[in-house]
């Protein structure tokens, strides 16, 4: 089979195939496993929502920046941007839109009358659980790639290399891992042992072929041979996302609490505090510290101002953020365009991202709001270190 993706035959009646998510190859191999192998049922590496996307064409437009803004998702969605973004540093793309051979394999599944079934894990269960197990000093590095030129960008990886050198894949993995071994639990091991157990809860005595990505191969192998049931708890835990403790729920409030509490028993116990003084540290720390943020995403001068002037009231108040109104200004004057959106969602450099109005707009939306709680903190932190008077 000429460009032949890597497969592993569990049983006489379940095949699992590999694929790099963004290769021509891949496409054709899905067609051809379809048409040679002939299963009864089609399993594919999508939830519904991804599903749904690819099938209906529904793509990230403006009203749904907009949603991801308000909803405050836009780390989210630059996290897989990026992910996106390191595939094309690889020579992984090769012009295909991302879950092409997914696609694919739900066309040809359809057009054959055979049985489709959503194998993966929820896609903002998954990105929000890889974030939630990062540790802080692992997310600044992560967003401090972002300023980062890339380097060897002429250096390819050959896609046939790729799909048959498990220990490429395995390289790949383990590097993640090395970066964040909890992002990497999230991303790769969990996924790993849910859909193996969405496999087995979709398996029938008919031949069934699942299409994933050829990083998961092996790992979704070591889960079904033997195939043991994971408990009901352990999939309903890597199911949700994990509940914020005391802290992530009191967190928020922190600030305002600190603030308002320290101007209290700073005035019942100080006739003399300067008022004002403890206005402008706060308004400067807040304005200056968001509006840096803002800068450095390179946010139109009218995001920097609204930034500026939101950032000390949006402090006080955990239902707002400042990102959300300078995100929604940049996107309001420099709306991207439909060509924007498909560029930044097949995956542009991550250098790319400011040159790319929608990439800019997420950028402004998500270091506005990083800024805005540095000089929250940092405005508490001088009106304790500066006795509040």
């Amino acid at each position: 089979m000429s460009n032949a993706a890597p497969f592993v035959d569990i049983s006489p009646t379940l095949r699992i195939l590999g694929t790099a998510h963004v290769a021509t190859a891949s496409v054709e191999a899905v067609r051809e496993q379809i048409e040679t192998y002939q299963p009864k049922v089609v399993g594919v590496e999508l939830c519904q929502t991804r599903h749904d996307a690819l099938v209906e064409g529904r793509r990230l437009d403006k009203e749904g920046l907009r949603r991801v803004i308000k909803e405050g998702k836009a780390p989210m969605v630059l996290i897989q941007a990026m992910l996106s973004a390191e595939q094309r540093r690889m020579g992984l793309n090769e012009g295909q839109e991302p879950g092409a051979e997914l696609l694919a394999a739900v066309q040809t599944a359809n057009e054959a009358g055979l049985e489709v079934a959503l194998v993966d894990r929820d896609i903002q269960v998954t990105m929000r659980r890889a974030w939630k197990k990062m540790k802080w000093r692992e997310r600044f590095r992560l967003l401090m790639s972002l300023f980062v030129e890339e380097e060897d960008e002429d250096e390819e990886i050959d896609l046939d290399d790729l799909l048959s050198d498990s220990d490429l894949l395995s390289s790949m993995m383990d590097e993640l891992k090395q970066f964040s071994p909890g992002a990497g639990e999230a991303l790769i091991d969990e996924r790993d042992q849910y859909i193996a157990e969405k496999i087995m809860q979709a398996k029938t005595e008919e031949k069934m072929l699942v299409v994933v990505g050829a990083g998961h191969l092996n790992g979704i192998e070591k889960a079904l041979s033997p195939y043991t049931p994971l408990p009901t708890e352990d999939m309903e835990r890597i199911s949700s996302v994990p509940r914020k403790g005391i802290i992530g729920k009191t967190l928020p409030f922190a600030i305002p609490l600190i603030v308002m509490g320290l101007v209290g028993f700073a005035l019942f116990n100080n006739d003399d505090v300067d008022v004002v003084r403890m206005l402008t540290i706060w308004t400067l720390f807040n304005a200056i510290f968001a509006a840096v943020g803002c800068i450095l995403a390179r946010g139109h001068p009218l995001a920097i101002l609204t930034a500026a002037l939101a950032s000390p009231i949006t402090s006080l108040n955990p239902a707002l953020a400042a990102g959300w109104f300078a995100g929604y200004v940049q996107l309001r004057i420099s709306e991207p365009t439909a060509e924007d959106l498909q560029l930044f969602l097949k995956g542009t450099t991550i250098g790319g991202f400011w040159s790319n109005r929608a990439g800019r707009v997420l950028l402004v939306t998500a270091l506005t709001n990083l800024g805005s709680m540095l000089g929250a903190w940092f405005a508490a932190a001088g009106f304790i270190g500066g006795g509040i008077t």
